[in-house]
């Protein structure tokens, strides 16, 4: 199976502009499952509910159908962040689309970090993993600092995910110490689709620090991007070597978990 990563700075508020580019990467790129970044379509630091109001859309929204047309006619996955728009209220967002998937579906980003709070709601849907037939592979998603809870990437292992997928736009450091571990205390494929380039709202600016990354299940780093400037990196996994979860004849890291001693 081929995974890749797009690394990118998307233009602010340019939902067309950033749809165009995506639907060109998701045509060009020659890989079974492509990872672009947290609110991809959009660019990220819209503050409060009016401006998130400007860019949001539903699932089957113009922007979104183009991006899962794009991944059907390529017969690729694609997952892909956008500010989404259900029932009134925001959320932020990956669609997860394309070859094996009946229809499109949509995470719903859990742990809301710094303004996100002010404009989007806390995500609904919990975490879930999608199996890819044609692939033999069970897929799961976060998004960025859902990475930072042990709690994410562990629930989408127990629920059998092979590879995680972070659609990302971060902006501290630390992460690149975190999302190794969070490979390999979980025996899982890691791919950290992060954006580069600065963004500047109400007087304030964030930086975004590329460096997108795709992790094996040891925690090695099997591809990676620089820290500024666009990239796509790409690397082939077998997804169901992460399956056998014992390090020895005795251990093995999701039977020995005792759970009656973690509250």
């Amino acid at each position: 199976m081929r995974l890749a990563c797009v690394q990118f700075a998307p233009t602010f508020a340019d939902l067309d502009a950033n749809t165009d580019r995506i639907v060109a990467d998701i045509e060009r790129i020659d890989a079974d499952v492509i990872v672009f970044p947290e609110l991809a379509t959009s660019g990220y630091f819209h503050i409060g509910p009016h401006e998130v109001a400007r860019i949001a859309e539903p699932l089957d929204g113009p922007h979104i159908s183009r991006i899962v047309s794009a991944a059907e006619s390529a017969s690729k996955v694609v997952v892909c962040g956008f500010a989404e728009v259900h029932q009134g209220t925001f959320f932020n967002s990956s669609v997860i689309a394309g070859k094996g998937l009946a229809q499109p579906q949509v995470y719903r980003k859990t742990h809301l970090f710094y303004k996100e709070t002010l404009g989007f709601a806390p995500g609904d849907t919990g975490f879930f993993v999608i199996h890819l037939e044609h692939l033999d592979c069970h897929l799961g998603m976060m998004i960025c600092y859902d990475w930072r809870f042990p709690e994410s990437a562990r629930t989408l292992a127990l629920k059998g995910a092979d590879v995680v997928v972070c659609p990302s736009n971060l902006i501290t450091h630390i992460w690149r110490m975190a999302m190794p571990v969070r490979a390999l205390e979980n025996k899982v494929y890691l791919a950290v689709a992060n954006r580069t380039g600065a963004e500047h709202n109400n007087n304030e600016d964030v930086s975004f620090n590329g460096q997108s990354a795709i992790y094996s299940f040891n925690g090695s780093v099997l591809a990676d991007a620089p820290e500024h400037g666009d990239a796509v990196i790409i690397t082939e996994i077998l997804p169901h070597e992460t399956r056998i979860k014992s390090f020895n004849s005795i251990n093995d890291i999701i039977k020995d978990r005792r759970e009656e001693r973690y509250w």
